[in-house]
């Protein structure tokens, strides 16, 4: 059945995001490219993407709420329906998976006793199975409202979630301290983190992401590649054991060797 047009924000709530959406908005030439940032606005303020939070951005952008809703159903970290405080994201990509990712997520199921982007009954933990968290020297990997904790197990996962929702302090391997996912959201919508030493902590690339550019400015020596079961001399090619490209020598085809023809051996229909 058709929907009724979604209702409005409070005035008090609307007057707010106005403020926020239009300095927003300032900041680039062509406001239509505000959305993806004016989206993290109003999921800052419900949680998720709304209805109403819909209509907002599409008001303020001079857009239609199905070009707004074709984008906030495009990108994955743009939640459809309500979630906790805590989005759990497990990487369960090739790496992260052989590593241990693909047991983490199935013991966090079971252990919270919920499936793919559902919610703990006390609201605290959405857990989600990720295809990347760019974190692969690392693996396994879990990201906590895209908060970085590395070489993870399933224990040490079920604990940080035990953690999460007893209300207990968890420190990211990397990067800020945890705040709320409308919290977070309201940062990806370009907001300072107004947080006593979060942005000095923001830190980026664990000392593993950096062995390349440490090779790379000759800061450290590469290590030497061995075989596992030790180095055998290698015996000399023997004469004519070579092989040859079509390039180097012709070789013999079906064609040229009468004594190796191709094709059927006998008379068509026998």
């Amino acid at each position: 059945m058709p929907q009724l047009p979604a209702p409005d924000y409070p005035a008090d709530v609307r007057t707010r995001l106005e403020a926020d959406a239009k300095e927003i908005i300032a900041r680039y030439p062509d406001s239509r490219s505000a959305l993806l940032p004016l989206l993290h606005l109003v999921q800052a303020e419900e949680g998720h993407v709304t209805r109403t939070g819909v209509r907002f951005c599409a008001e303020m952008l001079e857009l239609t709420t199905a070009e707004v809703t074709a984008v906030s159903t495009f990108y994955s970290m743009y939640r459809r329906k309500p979630g906790g405080d805590y989005q759990v994201g497990v990487c369960t990509n090739t790496l992260c998976a052989v590593m241990g990712g693909d047991a983490i997520f199935e013991g966090l199921k079971e252990h919270l006793g919920v499936g793919n982007n559902e919610t703990t009954e006390d609201g605290k933990v959405t857990l989600e199975h990720i295809e990347c968290n760019a974190a692969c020297d690392f693996a396994p990997v879990v990201m906590v409202n895209w908060e970085f904790f590395d070489n993870q197990t399933v224990e040490s996962a079920k604990r940080l979630v035990d953690d999460l929702r007893a209300g207990e302090q968890v420190t990211p391997t990397r990067g800020a301290p945890l705040c709320t996912y409308q919290e977070t959201a309201r940062i990806l919508a370009g907001f300072p983190d107004e947080r006593p030493g979060a942005v000095e902590a923001g830190g980026g690339a664990g000392p593993a992401s950096l062995v390349g550019l440490r090779l790379a400015k000759g800061e450290m020596t590469a290590a030497r590649v061995v075989s596992p079961r030790g180095e055998f001399p290698q015996k000399p090619p023997q004469p004519g054991s070579e092989h040859l490209s079509s390039h180097d020598a012709p070789q013999p085809t079906s064609s040229s060797d009468p004594d190796h023809p191709a094709g059927p051996v006998a008379e068509e229909g026998e």
